[in-house]
Protein backbone atom coordinates (compact mmCIF):
# COMPACT_ATOMS: atom_id res chain seq x y z
CA UNK A 1 0.00 0.00 0.00
CA UNK A 2 0.93 3.43 -0.58
CA UNK A 3 -0.17 5.69 2.95
CA UNK A 4 0.32 9.37 1.69
CA UNK A 5 1.84 12.52 2.88
CA UNK A 6 -0.19 12.70 5.73
CA UNK A 7 1.81 9.59 7.59
CA UNK A 8 3.85 10.69 10.21
CA UNK A 9 7.43 10.83 8.43
CA UNK A 10 5.59 13.26 6.07
CA UNK A 11 6.74 11.42 2.49
CA UNK A 12 4.59 8.97 0.86
CA UNK A 13 5.74 5.30 2.25
CA UNK A 14 5.27 1.99 0.39
CA UNK A 15 4.27 -0.35 3.22
CA UNK A 16 3.31 -3.81 3.16
CA UNK A 17 2.06 -5.37 6.04
CA UNK A 18 2.54 -9.16 7.13
CA UNK A 19 -1.33 -9.55 6.69
CA UNK A 20 -3.77 -6.72 4.84
CA UNK A 21 -7.53 -7.53 3.89
CA UNK A 22 -9.62 -4.81 2.15
CA UNK A 23 -13.59 -4.86 1.33
CA UNK A 24 -14.39 -6.90 -1.88
CA UNK A 25 -15.76 -3.89 -3.17
CA UNK A 26 -12.44 -1.27 -2.57
CA UNK A 27 -10.62 -4.14 -4.13
CA UNK A 28 -12.83 -4.23 -7.43
CA UNK A 29 -12.46 -0.53 -8.21
CA UNK A 30 -9.01 -0.96 -8.68
CA UNK A 31 -7.47 -1.18 -11.80
CA UNK A 32 -5.54 -4.53 -13.34
CA UNK A 33 -2.11 -2.29 -12.78
CA UNK A 34 -2.69 -1.24 -9.08
CA UNK A 35 -3.87 -4.78 -8.01
CA UNK A 36 -0.08 -5.63 -9.23
CA UNK A 37 1.12 -3.35 -7.01
CA UNK A 38 0.72 -1.38 -4.16
CA UNK A 39 -2.21 -0.34 -3.19
CA UNK A 40 -3.24 3.11 -3.21
CA UNK A 41 -5.10 3.19 -0.22
CA UNK A 42 -4.81 1.58 3.29
CA UNK A 43 -6.39 -1.68 4.12
CA UNK A 44 -9.47 -2.27 6.02
CA UNK A 45 -7.51 -4.89 8.48
CA UNK A 46 -3.52 -5.68 8.99
CA UNK A 47 -1.56 -8.05 10.94
CA UNK A 48 2.02 -7.01 11.47
CA UNK A 49 4.18 -9.86 13.61
CA UNK A 50 7.08 -8.87 15.39
CA UNK A 51 9.91 -10.60 13.87
CA UNK A 52 13.46 -11.26 16.82
CA UNK A 53 15.45 -8.31 14.33
CA UNK A 54 12.54 -6.44 14.66
CA UNK A 55 12.42 -3.38 17.07
CA UNK A 56 9.04 -3.31 18.98
CA UNK A 57 8.93 0.59 18.95
CA UNK A 58 9.14 0.79 15.05
CA UNK A 59 6.41 -2.17 14.12
CA UNK A 60 4.32 0.08 16.97
CA UNK A 61 5.06 3.42 14.83
CA UNK A 62 4.05 1.57 11.58
CA UNK A 63 0.71 0.40 13.34
CA UNK A 64 0.07 4.13 14.61
CA UNK A 65 0.66 4.41 10.79
CA UNK A 66 -1.72 2.25 9.13
CA UNK A 67 -4.43 3.58 11.95
CA UNK A 68 -4.01 7.44 10.71
CA UNK A 69 -4.66 6.47 7.25
CA UNK A 70 -7.86 4.83 7.92
CA UNK A 71 -7.27 0.84 9.03
CA UNK A 72 -10.02 0.03 10.61
CA UNK A 73 -8.45 -3.00 12.87
CA UNK A 74 -4.65 -3.75 13.24
CA UNK A 75 -3.17 -6.60 15.39
CA UNK A 76 0.39 -6.04 16.43
CA UNK A 77 1.07 -9.91 17.50
CA UNK A 78 4.73 -9.96 19.77
CA UNK A 79 5.36 -13.76 20.16
CA UNK A 80 7.88 -12.72 22.53
CA UNK A 81 6.07 -11.28 24.80
CA UNK A 82 2.78 -13.18 23.88
CA UNK A 83 1.61 -10.05 23.61
CA UNK A 84 -1.01 -8.33 20.91
CA UNK A 85 -1.67 -5.03 20.66
CA UNK A 86 -5.24 -4.14 19.04
CA UNK A 87 -5.54 -0.49 17.04
CA UNK A 88 -9.22 0.95 16.10
CA UNK A 89 -9.92 3.87 14.80
CA UNK A 90 -10.41 6.95 17.74
CA UNK A 91 -9.87 4.34 19.96
CA UNK A 92 -6.20 3.86 22.51
CA UNK A 93 -4.41 0.53 21.62
CA UNK A 94 -6.13 -1.83 23.58
CA UNK A 95 -2.83 -4.50 25.20
CA UNK A 96 -4.29 -8.56 25.30
CA UNK A 97 -1.69 -10.79 27.44
CA UNK A 98 -1.79 -14.07 25.94
CA UNK A 99 -4.82 -14.35 24.63
CA UNK A 100 -6.33 -17.27 22.90
CA UNK A 101 -7.78 -16.02 19.82
CA UNK A 102 -8.75 -13.01 18.44
CA UNK A 103 -12.15 -12.12 16.66
CA UNK A 104 -12.53 -9.92 13.71
CA UNK A 105 -14.60 -7.93 15.19
CA UNK A 106 -16.98 -6.21 12.75
CA UNK A 107 -14.32 -5.99 10.29
CA UNK A 108 -14.70 -9.94 9.65
CA UNK A 109 -17.52 -11.12 10.81
CA UNK A 110 -16.93 -14.74 11.72
CA UNK A 111 -13.25 -14.36 11.52
CA UNK A 112 -11.20 -16.23 14.39
CA UNK A 113 -7.52 -16.22 14.68
CA UNK A 114 -6.04 -18.82 17.21
CA UNK A 115 -3.10 -18.32 18.45
CA UNK A 116 -2.01 -21.55 20.38
CA UNK A 117 0.17 -22.16 18.00
CA UNK A 118 1.88 -18.80 18.03
CA UNK A 119 2.51 -18.68 21.90
CA UNK A 120 4.11 -22.72 21.94
CA UNK A 121 7.77 -22.34 22.30
CA UNK A 122 9.61 -23.79 18.91
CA UNK A 123 12.27 -23.21 16.72
CA UNK A 124 10.41 -24.12 13.67
CA UNK A 125 8.68 -21.43 11.90
CA UNK A 126 4.98 -21.06 13.14
CA UNK A 127 1.73 -20.69 10.85
CA UNK A 128 -1.59 -18.90 11.85
CA UNK A 129 -4.45 -20.57 11.22
CA UNK A 130 -7.79 -18.99 11.33
CA UNK A 131 -11.50 -19.79 10.81
CA UNK A 132 -14.68 -18.22 9.76
CA UNK A 133 -18.27 -19.00 10.38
Amino acid sequence: MILPLASSYRTALNRSPDVAWIQQARWNALTPEQKAGFIPFCPDFVIELVSPSDRLTTVQEKMQEYRENGVQLGWLIDRKSQQVEIYRPNCDVEILKSPVSLSGEGILPGFVLSLDSVWQKSDRPQCLCWTTS
